[in-house]
């Protein structure tokens, strides 16, 4: 302060012809101390107001730069702002002081700690950090700037294991109690937001007993302190740092103190006996040596004597300059070229007051200007503590932050870091590890957010994201993966031609057609025969037609199913069946009249000849036609995905579109299988060897028994089955009639030619 005060009253531009001066109180950090020099200030420094031309104003306090403390700055304000006294404070970041409803008067140059706060919480959401400790200086600046902390850092996510607050005030049982709590903690990350006497007096706790290794997050009050590098299991630490500076010609001024200068000021007598370990004047102290004047301050390394890591000097080198800026604004006039200040008129505070609050100028490179919460732009640079090949640990710049930048552009790194332990990997600091996708994150009771359990998605759901909160289902068509963190398409299922189930049931099909044909075949060869004569050979010959027809209509039900094979299949099956069991029940009704016919005076046969077994046939047949065309012109089947039946894969099948019409239909042929079964039962005790009524009995009695079982098969199949149930109905009422009413008839023909005859057909009495 003394040297940017020479600096400017040794300046012809700023302020010419005016010097400033100035009184420097030690408020010794305790808040009654700065309170009294407050009202001592305030109250003016003399009670005369001279008028001469070297000392115009010297009773008035036009600014006061500090205090350096939050606590006293914030009890020095309210009187200073009660008498529009402007304070720039050099080192006081709560929060709390930018209320100007509160502290109208206040200023700085250095950020508040609601810019640090949200600093401190990305820094640790850029890392990955989720689960971290909290200590805190029991004051305004530790319990402000951790409360602001706290707030960023839930807004990011971030949880908080533990918040702890103590003072150096405390006793030590309370210190230790705070230490306790780090050791016992399993977040491995520590933000602390205290000052550096505090965070001194943890420390040397901490090490008296070793601990877990911690990743030290670290505020401006402390992280540059260079008495806490001492502390070798903090190295890693990193944190926001005040802008390291340069400010020229502060080293010369620092060295060049004469005997004279440093007798004269009792501050720097003490630094001097200090720094020398000698007295000034007369040792009262027989182990004390007499400073001689051989002390050469130019060789002394200390703390006084570094001016490499100018950080907090430069916010008070900048608040002195803010001051003088305002008093020249409000004094001084630029016109052509020259500047002319007023050194008699008489100023208020108030004044000085409200140009502070339009000073706007950059001195050796750095910009000062206040907002209007009283605070400057807020940049920061990113310390870190390093290791180096000494072993000694040393402060390096790895980054910066600047609040001016655009959201998300604020933060950047431009070294390597190294961390807790020297480690060269970031550390992990989770209170549970990350849920992968294909599971759900599941708060666990009674803890924060970041604590969780990773539940594996339900059945039909996924999570392609980490850390999912919810998983979500697939689309219809779409079933997840075994990792159920994708959905893939279902497979689509139908009976096909490249399976077992389907080749096999297309060889039955086919079988069956050429046993129809070849059967058609002998009975064509031996149409002359007197068995097959006797046995009505044109309705044997449609009826092996339309066996033919059921055998391969089957075929219709396999593969793919699309809109003409969804009409086809159960048309072609209604109208084929119904033509078959047609012309059995012709067949029925020719052995019912032929033997009516033998009996003496009879001339049924008349009314029941081949004209009439062919209307029979048509007529039944045409009645399914009508069923069958009503139901494709109002409801025809359509294929359908059926995606109720299996969860994993798609049926794909046809949808009967009537229900009504597939069971009228069905209804239908077995209407007339009922009354085929009821003749042929009636006509089953006539001569067998005239007739074959109990070959149709038989046949008909497999039909129904097929026919009535596949009704609940059909319905409690599932997926493609229900197609296999239907075709296997059909092959099986089928081979049914085609083995009971023509085996029979092609083994006498083939195998036994001697029955074949029309003497052994006639012959009543045999055996």
């Amino acid at each position: 302060m003394v040297f940017a005060i020479e600096e400017i009253n040794n300046s012809t531009e700023l302020l010419p012809g005016i010097k400033l001066g100035y009184q420097i109180h030690d408020s010794c950090t305790s808040v009654p101390v700065t309170v009294h020099v407050a009202f001592q200030l305030s109250n003016g420094l003399d009670p005369v107001f001279y008028t001469g031309d070297n000392c115009s104003q010297s009773g008035m306090v036009m600014a006061i730069v500090g205090e350096s403390g939050s606590t006293p700055s914030i009890s020095m304000s309210r009187i200073m702002g009660a008498f529009n006294i402007p304070q720039v404070s050099h080192f006081a970041t709560c929060a709390c002081l930018s209320d100007k409803q509160q502290y109208p008067s206040f200023f700085r140059t250095i950020p508040s700690d609601q810019f640090q706060a949200d600093a401190l919480a990305k820094l640790v959401k850029h890392f990955g950090w989720t689960w971290i400790g909290a200590i805190r200086s029991d004051s305004d600046y530790g319990n402000n700037g951790m409360a602001s902390f706290l707030e960023a850092a839930q807004k990011e996510g971030i949880c908080v294991e533990y918040s702890e607050s103590f003072h150096r005030t405390h006793p030590r049982s309370r210190i230790q109690a705070v230490a306790d709590v780090i050791r016992r903690s399993t977040a491995m990350v520590v933000v602390a937001f205290a000052a550096s006497a505090e965070l001194r007096i943890l420390l040397e706790e901490l090490s008296l007993k070793p601990s877990p290794p911690r990743q030290w997050i670290g505020s401006e009050a402390w992280v540059t302190n260079r008495d806490l590098l001492r502390f070798s299991f903090c190295a890693g630490a990193i944190g926001f740092a005040i802008q390291k500076s340069v400010i020229p010609g502060l080293r010369k001024f620092l060295l060049d103190l004469s005997p004279t200068e440093v007798a004269a000021s009792p501050l720097l007598t003490e630094f001097w006996e200090d720094a020398f370990n000698c007295r000034l004047g007369k040792s009262t102290a027989t182990d004390e040596s007499v400073c001689d004047g051989s002390e050469d301050i130019q060789t002394l390394q200390s703390p006084y004597t570094d001016t490499s890591q100018l950080r907090v000097t430069n916010m008070v080198y900048k608040a002195v300059y803010a001051i003088a800026h305002a008093i020249h604004n409000a004094v001084c006039q630029d016109a052509n070229s020259t500047t002319k200040c007023d050194k008699i008129t008489r100023i208020e505070s108030r004044q000085i007051l409200n140009q502070l609050k339009k000073v706007n100028f950059t001195q050796n490179g750095y910009d000062v200007s206040f907002d209007a919460n009283g605070d400057p732009v807020a940049t920061y640079e990113l310390v870190n503590w390093q290791k180096s090949e000494s072993g000694s640990i040393e402060l390096v710049t790895v980054g910066l932050y600047d609040a001016s930048l655009p959201v998300g552009q604020e933060f950047r790194i431009n070294r390597n870091l190294t961390w807790v332990e020297g480690s060269t990997q970031v550390p992990v600091s989770v209170c549970s590890d990350s849920c992968p996708p294909g599971t759900r994150k599941v708060l666990q009771k009674g803890k924060p957010i970041c604590c969780y359990n990773c539940i594996p998605c339900p059945e039909g759901e996924i999570s392609n994201i980490t850390d999912s909160s919810d998983c979500f289902p697939c689309p219809k068509e779409f079933w997840p993966n075994a990792e159920r963190d994708t959905c893939l398409p279902k497979p689509v299922e139908f009976l096909s031609f490249d399976e077992v189930l389907g080749i096999i049931l297309a060889a039955f099909s086919v079988g069956g057609a050429c046993l129809a044909i070849i059967t058609a075949a002998v009975f064509f060869h031996h149409r002359t025969s007197p068995i097959v004569r006797a046995n009505n050979s044109e309705l044997s010959f449609l009826l092996l037609f339309s066996l033919t027809l059921c055998f391969l209509c089957s075929l219709t039900f396999i593969g793919a199913p699309s809109d003409w094979s969804c009409m086809l299949r159960h048309t072609a099956f209604g109208i084929t069946f119904v033509l078959c069991i047609s012309c059995v029940l012709g067949k029925t009704i020719v052995v019912l009249m032929a033997f009516k016919a033998t009996l003496p005076g009879s001339n049924v046969m008349k009314w029941f000849g081949p004209p009439q077994q062919r209307m029979t046939v048509v007529s039944f047949t045409f009645v399914q036609v009508l069923i069958c065309t009503i139901w494709l012109v109002l409801s025809p089947p359509f294929p359908i995905k059926n995606l109720t039946i299996y969860k994993k894969r798609i049926i794909l099948e046809c949808a009967l579109g009537s229900a009504i019409g597939f069971w009228a239909v069905l209804g239908y042929i077995g209407l007339l299988a009922v009354f085929c079964l009821v003749l042929a039962v009636l006509a089953r005790k006539l001569p067998d060897n005239f007739n074959e009524a109990k070959l149709i009995t038989f046949s008909m009695l497999i039909f129904c028994a097929v026919w009535i079982t596949f009704i609940p098969a059909y319905v409690s199949s599932p997926g493609k089955f229900t197609v296999a149930v239907e075709i296997f109905a059909i092959l099986a009422s089928s081979f049914g009639l085609i083995l009971c009413i023509f085996a029979p008839k092609c083994f006498i023909i083939l195998f036994k030619p001697e029955k074949n005859t029309k003497k052994h057909l006639m012959n009543k009495n045999q055996s």
